[in-house]
This record gives structure tokens, C-alpha cells and sequence, in this order.
């Protein structure tokens, strides 16, 4: 072993022994590893692999160092100084970008939004991998093993951000996913350019890209501006059709007085079975003037079970939730094509034989915002039952319209209040799913 490795390997010794079990796991990640076990011996070896006989083993432990904030290290065990160090990254990179703005991520993140994300993704993630999870980065973990993130995939993880109200940290990782794509050069030439009497040929060279607009010398840098994410056109009036159908008979009529205040048609049917749940859908797209809005809104209130509803019934298989959302589609009804559809879903359901959401449940075309919660039927046998779900609903609907703010973040207010909820009533959880192809921000108002 040459003097070089065994002064590394002396390094990497005191850098294991020096650091705490949380730092042991983010180095892990930062390392391309997606063990979990932040041992001492499990550091040494990966360290041993990414450091040893390597031309830029130092320089890789340095950075791994300010990555942690751990400068004490830098300065006794490395030899040298975080400014050092951030100069030297300033050309040379040895960590993965993504890989670094995962741990950063991490780290930015308080217990709350912990378990906003958790709640987000409990129907994605095994519930005892999500109990388990002590940060971002074991969930950003999970997420890498289901193959839902990857260096080249995180508008998954920007939209998670988005949908707990971390737009900051959502703006990251969109800064993330922008800077890597291709630079594009246009050379035009402007002749006859006059400069004190003398005929010029000039030439201007233009960068196109994701910045701000810079004068450099003779070159020219502009901007070229693109939303990421445009608006849904929203100033019909109606709004739309909203279709309520109440089987229950308890937060009808609070969803109707909800979307009237916000200038929908709403069409209120109670106490429907299978078959008249089924023809009044019909019906409704079958009327023009109910489509001609700008956004198509269905709310199901409904006992069920796995995928379906039931509706007054009790011995029919019941009307699929998949049939529901079908009859909707750009294809099945070519006026809604580019339009939003909102559905919001309060399934009862026995919760010892049902399934809560079947995997297949999602929305496949694109414009299409589905929440779908299921609770225990049991409660409907309490007096005076209200739907913890529909009331958050509307209350973050009105808010939502009273500040301007769009329906995924509205959304994210749900997913707290249920949080709350099934917190202080373990015996009466409600089950959260939360699916959408939204394109383009929707502003309820």
C-alpha cells in the first residue's frame, strides 16, 4: 500500500468513528448507496471503495465533509478549510448533483413535512417502510427502489413538495430538472452597420437558455422565457357543472351551497341507486349547456367497497369507479377534451374486507383530478354523521377562493386536516388518495 492510500485509509477511519448515525446514512446516499445501515464498519467500506487508488479520492472526501457541515473534520482530519474546498468545487464536482440536492432537501425539512410526505405517499410505500423512515432521504430511498425517482425523474418529487406547500424546496428541484437540458447557440449577422464612417459586418451570438438575461461583452445572452406551468382558462359563467350525487343524504347539500358560491351549475341528486346513479351521469353529459363551461366537477357520496359504489343498493356488484371517471374522457366526451375534471369521492366501506383503494384507480387521461377517501361505514350509524373529508374539503375550497390559491396546494390542506383527524381518532381513520394529470394550475375562484 502506497504512503498516499495509507493516509487515506488512516482519514477514513477517523471520519467514520467521527460521525453520528444520522450523518453515517446521508454520506451512504451521497455515495450512490441506498443501504440503510449507518455503521461504522458499513461507512469505512464504502468509503474504502469511492477513496482508495482513486485520483480524486481527497477531493471526494472533502466534499463528502462540507456536505455534512462537518468543518471541524475538514480542518483537523483533511487538512484544509471549507472556503478551500467551496472554491475548489466551483470546477470540479465529484458528488452527484442529484444525489446532493436529495440531502440538502432532507435537511430543510421539519418533522411536520415529514409526515405530510408520509401521509402523501401511504398508499405508495409499504406502511412499515414508512414508519420506519426517519428523514426525506429514507423516503427518497423507498422512492428510488419502486423505481418512482431517478436522477433523470423528479418532477415525482417536485410535485410531493408542491403538494405539502414546500413551494421553495419544489422550486429546486425544478431548477434541478431545467438546468440539464441542452443549450442551444443562434449566430446572426446584422451587415452595413455604420461606426464612424466605416462599414462593419457584425455578429451577435445568442444563448438560449434557462437564466437570466447577461451582456457580455459582443455576446448577447437572453433568456428564453417558458411557464412551467400555464393556467386552466376558468371565467365562464356557470363555471361549469357540478354533478353531487348523496346516497348518504348528510353533506349534499354542503357541497351544493360550496360550488354554487363558487358560480358552478350544480345539479344535487340524493338517494340514488346503481342504475339511476348511472343514468343521471348519462344525462348529464348529454346536455350540451352542462359542458360548455370551462371545468367539470363530480362528487360521489356513497357506500362501497373495493372500486365501487353501491348506492342505495345492497345486493348488486356496483357501479365502478373506473366506469365513473371513463364516461368523462376527452374520448367519451369530446367537449371536455382540455378541460379540467375534478372528482371528489367519499366512499364508506367495510375496512375489514375492503380493500381501500385499488392500484388500478387512476386517472389515465390527461386533465383529470381525482380525490377518492374511504372511512369506516360504521360511523354511519352515529347520529348526525358528517364526512370529516367533505367538510375539509369545502372549508379549504372557500380559502382556497378567498386567497387565490390553486387547487393542488387547496388540496394539501385536506391531506392536513385528515392528518390531524385520524391522529386524535385512530378507531375512525380516514384513507386519503390523492391522483391527478393536471397540465396546468387550476384557480377555483
Amino acid at each position: 500500500m502506497s504512503i498516499q492510500d495509507q493516509h487515506q485509509l488512516q482519514a477514513i477511519n477517523q471520519i467514520a468513528d467521527a460521525l453520528s448515525s444520522c450523518e453515517s446514512s446521508r454520506l451512504l446516499y451521497l455515495c450512490g448507496s441506498l443501504d440503510t445501515d449507518p455503521s461504522v464498519t458499513c461507512v469505512k467500506e464504502i468509503l474504502k471503495s469511492k477513496v482508495l487508488r482513486q485520483e480524486r479520492g481527497h477531493l471526494l472526501l472533502t466534499e463528502l465533509m462540507l456536505r455534512l457541515r462537518r468543518f471541524d473534520i475538514l480542518r483537523k482530519v483533511c487538512k484544509t478549510s471549507k472556503e478551500d474546498v467551496e472554491r475548489t468545487l466551483t470546477y470540479r464536482q465529484c458528488l452527484p448533483r442529484f444525489r446532493v440536492l436529495m440531502a440538502n432537501i432532507s435537511e430543510d425539512m421539519t418533522n411536520n413535512d415529514l409526515d405530510s410526505v408520509k401521509f402523501l405517499l401511504s398508499s405508495i410505500i409499504p406502511r412499515e417502510n414508512l414508519e420506519k423512515a426517519k428523514n426525506f432521504l429514507d423516503i427518497i430511498i423507498e422512492l428510488e427502489k419502486l423505481d418512482k425517482v431517478s436522477p433523470e425523474r423528479v418532477d415525482f418529487v417536485e410535485e410531493c413538495l408542491m403538494n405539502i406547500s414546500r413551494v421553495d424546496l419544489a422550486k429546486k428541484v425544478m431548477k434541478y430538472r431545467t438546468s440539464g437540458k441542452s443549450v442551444v447557440y443562434i449566430h446572426f449577422y446584422i451587415p452595413h452597420i455604420r461606426i464612424h464612417g466605416k462599414c462593419h459586418l457584425l455578429s451577435f451570438e445568442i444563448k438560449i437558455l434557462q437564466g437570466q438575461v447577461i451582456n457580455r461583452g459582443k455576446t448577447c445572452y437572453i433568456k428564453a422565457y417558458s411557464s412551467q406551468l400555464d393556467r386552466y382558462k376558468f371565467n365562464t359563467n356557470p363555471r361549469g357543472v357540478c354533478v353531487i350525487i348523496d346516497c348518504i343524504g348528510n353533506d349534499g347539500d354542503m357541497l351544493e351551497q360550496t360550488f354554487q358560491a363558487l358560480l358552478f351549475n350544480v345539479l344535487l341528486y340524493k338517494w340514488l341507486s346503481v342504475d339511476a346513479t348511472l343514468a343521471a351521469l348519462r344525462e348529464t353529459f348529454r346536455q350540451r349547456q352542462n359542458l360548455e363551461g370551462d371545468c367539470f366537477v363530480c362528487c360521489i357520496i356513497s357506500r362501497g367497497t373495493d372500486g365501487h359504489i353501491l348506492g342505495t343498493d345492497s345486493n348488486v356488484a356496483g357501479l365502478g369507479l373506473d366506469s365513473i371517471r371513463g364516461m368523462f374522457t376527452a374520448e367519451s366526451c369530446p367537449m371536455l377534451a382540455g378541460k379540467p375534471k375534478l372528482f371528489f369521492i367519499q366512499r364508506y366501506s367495510d375496512l375489514e374486507t375492503d380493500g381501500l383503494f385499488r392500484r388500478d384507480v387512476i386517472p389515465s387521461d390527461a386533465d383529470v383530478f381525482w380525490s377518492h377517501c374511504s372511512t369506516d361505514e360504521r360511523q354511519l350509524e352515529q347520529g348526525q354523521h358528517r364526512s370529516v373529508y367533505l367538510k375539509a374539503l369545502t372549508d379549504a375550497l372557500h380559502k382556497g377562493r378567498r386567497r387565490k390559491t390553486h387547487l393542488v396546494n387547496v388540496h394539501t390542506e385536506v391531506n392536513g386536516d385528515i392528518f390531524e383527524h385520524n391522529k386524535r381518532n385512530p378507531r375512525a381513520m380516514y384513507h386519503l388518495e390523492l391522483k391527478h394529470t393536471l397540465r396546468k394550475d387550476l384557480y377555483l375562484q
